[in-house]
């Protein structure tokens, strides 16, 4: 890619996942303050805390939904490289504005799909089993993330074919 500097609008949709990945951080934090209270009232008191696998669940999508758009933004996906050297700059390239819509297509049935689950658990009041939980704002994260990974995705695309660096 050329030595052109990414625009600032460009910049400032490349912080937005930082932001997740901050309430990413924090699920984790949470998630093992849960895990840890769990712990040690179960064999330390002997009082089991009721619920501990259901709030881990719910945080870990959470976390992981939350952190996905960071990791896109970042390149720190797994990347397979066996054929950069036989395809050439140009297949590269290619293969990388194929795979980028590729996903934002598979995103966007998927976002589809968490929006409806979100405005139906909300129209049905859906909760967790044992300590009742709301499951609408999991499904709202799972749109977020989901949704901010698409346009991180589309904003890629737009640098490749713009030639824009974020040097």
């Amino acid at each position: 890619m050329s030595s052109i500097r990414l625009p600032s609008w460009a910049a400032h949709v490349a912080r937005a996942p930082v932001i997740l990945a901050i309430g990413a951080g924090i699920c984790l934090i949470a998630m093992v303050a849960v895990v840890c209270a769990g712990v040690v009232l179960r064999y330390v008191f002997g009082v089991p805390l009721l619920g501990v696998n259901e709030i881990v669940q719910l945080i870990a999508v959470a976390l992981a939904m939350l952190a996905l758009p960071f990791c896109t933004a970042e390149n720190h996906h797994v990347r397979v490289d066996l054929f950069d050297k036989p395809l050439g700059r140009w297949g590269r390239w290619s293969g990388d504005i194929l795979t980028r819509i590729l996903s934002i297509t598979v995103l966007w049935h998927l976002c589809g799909r968490a929006w409806d689950k979100t405005a139906e658990a909300l129209e049905f009041g859906d909760v967790t089993n044992m300590l009742e939980l709301p499951l609408w704002p999991v499904y709202g994260a799972i749109f977020a993330g989901m949704a901010l990974c698409a346009l991180v995705f589309a904003v890629q695309i737009l640098a490749l074919l713009m030639g824009w660096t974020n040097d």
